[in-house]
């Protein structure tokens, strides 16, 4: 099992910046890909960035250019760095992990088998 600890969630005016993190353990092997995702109240969950092992990510067209991932493989942390944030980002965030596959990351929510509790980032 794999346990994610979401932190450095809050507040921020249209513009700014946050960063959040992840922090992984328990059965990490099985964390090949870690990735943010994000609900807003009343819509769906969706993906917004990971990162594989090797440092490789992608990110939805929504944010690109906004937000980066940075990934720790040492010591199993996720980091977003939000930038220009708009006031849609406002959601809750939550990491999740899934080991690799063929193709590579998944995408889809379904294909995440761990989840942290989440983190509120609420921009205005």
């Amino acid at each position: 099992h794999v346990q994610l600890v979401e932190s450095g969630g809050g507040s921020a005016q249209a513009g700014g910046s946050l960063k959040l993190s992840c922090q992984a353990s328990g059965d990490t092997d099985n964390a090949d890909c870690l990735a943010w995702f994000r609900q807003a109240p009343g819509k769906e969950r969706e993906g917004v960035g990971g990162s594989d092992r090797d440092g490789r990510a992608r990110f939805a067209d929504s944010v690109k250019g906004r937000f980066t991932v940075s990934r720790d493989k040492f010591e199993n942390t996720l980091h977003l760095q939000m930038s220009s944030l708009k006031p849609q980002d406002t959601a809750m965030y939550y990491c999740a992990a899934a080991w690799l596959r063929p193709g590579g990351c998944p995408s889809d929510a379904a294909d995440f088998a761990y989840w942290g509790q989440g983190t509120q980032v609420t921009v205005s």
